[in-house]
């Protein structure tokens, strides 16, 4: 079968005609091979959202905005879009602009409700709501950081009026002398901590030594510390509280006359005898050197001793 030319005319019209229906839809936003369900949300401020703005479902597109149309009663924007996946959600669920940059970009998010147990229906309008862009996050930081600065700015401005004020010539000059003197503190001190570190080059092997010497000490005073804590100490105040009980008791005694001691202490009569007999016993020893053939005598024909006469006292 030969087809003519009109009819291959017509053809190539039909063709032209269906791409163009449907090449306009997939502008718009409609498919006419997909099943799909209409819903709307209403907005006061659709915060850059646009014509063919993808709908999402936890960051998974899901559909595209249709149409945005002014509401003539209160100025209010409708927003329709569709939802091209088949997936069930409540009545209640909450159409969410979110996203965008500086040069714009929104979207929609479907944010399901699943207390509610009645589903949506194409046609059914949701709730919209608006989440903060970056411009937003960004006005709401800056804000007060601007506050902030223009607080600051003016401070700086009335504290240069301030020092301008109070900086005259004579200030200034004591300022640079200040400044002067500053710098040879400084330079004094790097002058001295030089000389320091030579000192401490040059007395490194005595400091070393110190060092040395001083943790031997340590340890010795450790060893020390050991010996001490393994001393029984109890035992030993309790020894010295015994012994000086019994000093203070043989302290008593002599104070009281009782024992030999305390009757040599307290007893006259023990010192009168004593010294009487000291006594006598010095005159015998005197009366044996002047005459000592009357004790110490060898007889050969058998003489008889002479009398013994009392030797003069020495108190004479």
């Amino acid at each position: 079968m030969k087809l003519t030319k009109e009819i291959k005319t017509g053809l190539l019209a039909v063709f032209a005609i269906s791409t163009f229906i449907l090449g306009y839809n997939y502008l718009k936003g409609s498919s006419l091979l997909q099943k799909e369900r209409v819903f709307f949300t209403v907005y006061d401020n659709v915060e850059g959202l646009d014509l063919s703005s993808p709908v999402t479902l936890n960051g998974l597109k899901v559909g595209k905005v249709q149409e945005i149309v002014i509401n003539p009663e209160d100025a209010k924007l409708i927003v329709k879009f569709k939802i091209e996946r088949d997936f069930v959600f409540s009545n209640q669920s909450v159409a969410r602009i979110y996203g965008g940059g500086i040069i714009g970009g929104k979207s929609l998010a479907v944010v399901p409700d699943y207390e509610s147990k009645i589903p949506a229906k194409s046609g059914d309008t949701l709730r919209g709501e608006v989440e903060e862009g970056i411009m937003e996050l960004v006005n709401d930081r800056l804000t007060p950081l601007q506050t902030k600065i223009e607080s600051a700015v003016v401070g700086v401005d009335s504290l240069m009026y301030s020092v301008n004020n109070v900086m005259d010539p004579k200030s200034r000059k004591s300022l640079r002398e200040s400044i002067d003197n500053l710098n040879k503190i400084t330079t004094s001190f790097a002058v001295s901590s030089k000389s320091l570190e030579n000192l401490l080059k040059d007395n490194e092997q005595k400091l070393s030594n110190t060092f040395e010497n001083l943790d031997i000490t340590t340890q010795n005073f450790a060893k020390l510390s050991d010996s001490l804590a393994q001393i029984n100490l109890g035992q030993i105040v309790n020894e010295l509280e015994t012994t000086l009980a019994n000093f203070k008791e043989l302290s008593e005694n002599l104070n009281s006359g009782e024992g030999t001691l305390g009757k040599l202490i307290k007893d006259e009569s023990l010192y009168t005898n004593l010294e009487y007999a000291t006594k006598q016993l010095e005159e015998l020893l005197q009366d044996i050197k002047l005459n000592p053939k009357r004790y110490i005598h060898v007889s050969v024909f058998g003489r008889k001793a002479g009398e013994f006469q009392e030797p003069e006292s020495r108190d004479q």
